[in-house]
């Protein structure tokens, strides 16, 4: 029986040989079914070890729903985000609402922030929607832990010390979105961004994506809370925060050059926002905003989609006692900066008007006095504005990046602003103190004004800061301590 066998084995390979190489039919002999049988699973076994990944998939896709969705319900939010990106069948299974709602209740009850009520109350409002659910409990755990961390106060800012690190650590980005005059819009991440002391500034380059940008119709800026997700690659869900939303074709005609080199022009739309403009063309090199560091986390989180975050408004105690309530007790910190690094950073304490200096309807708080030699501080850099864009980079002389932030007697913030400011050369200064040229810069807007005169000092190659000069509108000051000036 074993030699009957072994026969048909040989006899059945010869005749497989013989096929493989083309040769004319032969009559085979029928090999035994224990045979039969073997060789099928050889060859079966054989063409899955030369299989390329697209056929195991195909083979994925041949078995029963059923089985595919038990499998998938084995993944975490991760592995589960992950697989729905490979094609449609994955997708279509990867989003079933009952895979997602396991996933939320245990994610839930790890955490331990189950309510018996809640289930109830999220299943009238947005039901077949626990993957976005899911999503959003994270993003929320995440940004809890966040926001407590911001507890921490620097007493020379007046600004929470973490928010660089709480901004990384909650995965906050941003994103900009431009539309142009047919209606067509577009959203882009930014090219690069860079924190500073107070502020950080954020950049997005042309690279031929951007619009023309006399069709540009308006610009919007969200921040954007991402799931954390270990999903190398992919893009994580995210809920975006509108910041601002800047109407361009309006904004420019009243845009100002404050700024160029060789190769761009800076147009300033509105304080903390610039456009850099090709020289000689209307196409876009880049857009930079930047934002100041007061309730940076809160803007870029708390709002929604279509409406920014609303600032709550904190009064300081009512004071019926004293005559200059609101007139002293200032705190200021300001800073130059470029793309970078520091030109300046100081703090000044003690700030004061006397309510016979008030005039046109403003409050002056002089931090440096041209008269006062000793507070005059030269600085470390020159005040420069460097851009890189894909290839190319520069920088244009005489702008720099300044971000003010004025305390109340209460050490809260009161006044901040961050914005592209440019240096302009004064023509009729009389000064028998210094032999140098003058400098000026003049930052403006609804709530007040700052003037920083420099000089500079030919020999030592350095500006000197001569007078630091803040003006805030009475207007301001009545609202918020509840004064007549």
């Amino acid at each position: 029986m074993a030699l009957n066998m072994a026969s048909a084995n040989v006899t059945y390979r010869n005749n497989l040989v013989s096929d493989s190489k083309g040769s004319r039919p032969v009559k085979q002999m029928a090999a035994p079914k224990a045979v039969t049988s073997r060789v099928r699973a050889v060859s079966t076994f054989k063409r899955a070890d030369k299989s390329s990944p697209a056929s195991t998939l195909n083979f994925m896709e041949r078995l029963p729903s059923e089985i595919l969705f038990k499998i998938l319900s084995y993944l975490n939010a991760s592995a589960l985000f992950s697989i729905s990106h490979v094609n449609k069948l994955f997708n279509q299974l990867a989003n079933d609402n009952a895979l997602w709602n396991k996933i939320y209740v245990a994610e839930l009850a790890k955490k331990k922030r189950w309510k018996p009520n809640r289930i109830d109350e999220i299943r009238d409002q947005d039901a077949g929607n626990w993957k976005w659910l899911h999503f959003k409990t994270v993003a929320e755990c995440n940004m809890d832990c966040g926001l407590r961390r911001l507890g921490l106060i620097s007493r020379y800012t007046g600004l929470p010390f973490q928010t660089e690190n709480v901004l990384r650590s909650i995965n906050v980005t941003w994103e900009l979105t431009v539309s142009d005059k047919s209606g067509h819009k577009a959203t882009y991440e930014p090219s690069w961004s860079e924190f500073c002391e107070t502020s950080v500034t954020l950049c997005w380059t042309g690279g031929g994506c951007l619009p023309n940008y006399q069709q540009i119709s308006t610009l919007q800026l969200h921040g954007v809370r991402r799931v954390a997700l270990d999903c190398p690659g992919l893009k994580a869900p995210g809920f975006r925060s509108l910041m601002v939303k800047l109407d361009v074709q309006n904004l420019t005609k009243s845009a100002q050059v404050i700024g160029q080199d060789k190769l761009v022009a800076l147009k300033l739309l509105e304080p903390g926002v610039i456009i850099g403009i090709w020289r000689g063309q209307c196409s876009v090199a880049f857009v930079i905003f930047t934002l100041h560091f007061h309730r940076l986390v809160e803007r870029s989180i708390l709002g929604s989609a279509v409406c920014p975050y609303v600032m709550p408004i904190i009064k300081p105690p009512f004071d019926d006692i004293d005559p200059e309530y609101g007139l002293h007790g200032y705190q200021l910190h300001i800073v130059l900066h470029g793309t970078a690094c520091n030109i300046m950073s100081q703090s000044f304490s003690k700030l004061f008007c006397q309510r016979t200096q008030i005039s046109d309807g403003l409050i002056q708080l002089t931090a440096i006095s041209r008269t006062i030699h000793s507070r005059h501080t030269p600085l470390s850099r020159s005040i420069t504005l460097p851009w890189r864009c894909e290839a190319l980079q520069g920088t244009v002389e005489n702008c720099c990046i300044m971000s003010l932030t004025l305390l109340d007697e209460f050490k809260k913030p009161f006044w901040c602003v961050t914005s592209p400011v440019s240096m302009e050369l004064e023509k009729t200064p009389v000064s028998y103190d210094y032999d140098g040229e003058h400098y000026l810069i003049h930052y403006k807007d609804s709530d007040g004004q700052m003037k920083m005169k420099f000089v500079w000092m030919k020999e030592q190659e350095q500006f000197v800061l001569t007078c630091l000069v803040v003006y805030v509108t009475v207007s301001k000051v009545n609202k918020h301590f509840s004064r007549e000036y």
